[in-house]
């Protein structure tokens, strides 16, 4: 029976950067392939800025699966998807309001899988499958709605976590829980590698879901699979809150002022982008200090509620241990 929900189930996969790719990954291991992928055009990054493609535009050429790249989605939208065709020329597939079609062939899709697609979707496009659209999100909704579920966590000082698939409203994160996993954040988890574990257990969550083909109910309070989609359970709207996306400013921090625990959560929260950072000072003599060049924290711990830092890395330089920079900046 599974096996041939696997080869059935024709669905299309929404997502763009790391944490969808890896989804992708899990779920292809365990049978599930999309029929299509939908990702963000390509853009620039890096110094050299250079256009690159996203983690899944990459993952739908490797696997030689169709994707889309549009800037827009609109009620109908006209967009270039690359495949595997003899000729290696580009083929045509139209978004309508109705359904999805390449040439004169329809496509029938059961399912939208969305994860981390980085654009709004609009309501008509989000209701074409017959069993909707389901996001995974990573936070125990409908705590954390919004773009940094993961570092609000940790910013925060929780204790625990978790993963949320929900059915996909136009309302951002407020669809119906379909299934929820908790996840205890460790007292020194970073950033990256608390994402590494809820995209894994996330990824675990969506192929046993996607495995259900009865009512019954299932382990960690799954909503049961029904003929037209899944029975979930509505978000208490009092209990919600927000979570911002992150800016590169957000990384800054006050040293002298800011309590060390708050200090160490931020360390750990913005591990991987923006990182932490202060201005060096430089003193002008009596006349006092001018900021200076910024200084990223690389390395810090949290010791007897006391804020360690141990490496930085001062812009332009290389990394070096803080009593080092001390030495050079006193």
């Amino acid at each position: 029976m599974q096996n041939n929900i696997k080869k059935n189930l024709n669905f299309i996969f929404f997502g763009t950067p790391d944490v969808a790719s890896e989804t992708l990954e899990i779920l292809k291991q365990n049978g599930f392939i999309p029929s299509l992928i939908v990702t963000s055009p390509d853009a620039r990054h890096g110094r050299g800025l250079l256009m690159q493609a996203s983690p899944v535009a990459i993952f739908a050429k490797k696997n030689n699966i169709p994707c889309l790249k549009p800037e827009k989605l609109t009620k109908e939208l006209e967009a270039i998807f690359t495949t595997s065709s003899q000729d290696d020329g580009p083929r045509k597939a139209i978004f309508q309001q109705e359904n999805m079609r390449e040439s004169k062939n329809v496509f029938q899709f059961d399912l939208f899988i969305v994860v981390a697609y980085g654009k709004i979707i609009p309501e008509n496009i989000l209701n074409m499958p017959k069993l909707g659209s389901i996001n995974v999100h990573y936070s125990l909704l409908p705590k954390y709605r919004g773009a940094s579920p993961v570092e609000s966590a940790i910013l925060n000082r929780d204790t625990e976590t978790g993963i949320t698939i929900q059915k996909m409203t136009y309302k951002m994160d407020a669809g119906d829980i379909i299934a929820q996993e908790k996840v205890e954040i460790g007292n020194d988890e970073k950033a990256p590698d608390l994402r590494k574990r809820l995209i894994k257990i996330g990824g675990e969550l969506l192929v046993k879901i996607l495995n259900i083909p009865s009512a019954q109910k299932v382990s960690l309070d799954t909503s049961p699979y029904i003929g037209e989609g899944w029975e979930g359970v509505k978000q208490d709207e009092s209990q919600a809150t927000y979570c911002k996306k992150i800016k590169k400013e957000d990384g800054f921090v006050n040293l002298e002022e800011e309590p060390p625990g708050v200090l160490y959560n931020k360390f750990r929260a913005y591990a991987t982008w923006p990182r932490i950072f202060f201005f060096a000072r430089h003193s002008l003599g009596e006349g006092g200090f001018q900021n200076g060049k910024r200084i990223i924290i690389t390395d810090a711990e949290l010791i007897n509620n006391q804020f360690i830092i141990r490496k930085v890395l001062p812009e332009g330089k290389k990394e070096i241990k803080y009593e080092d920079f001390l030495k050079q900046n006193l």
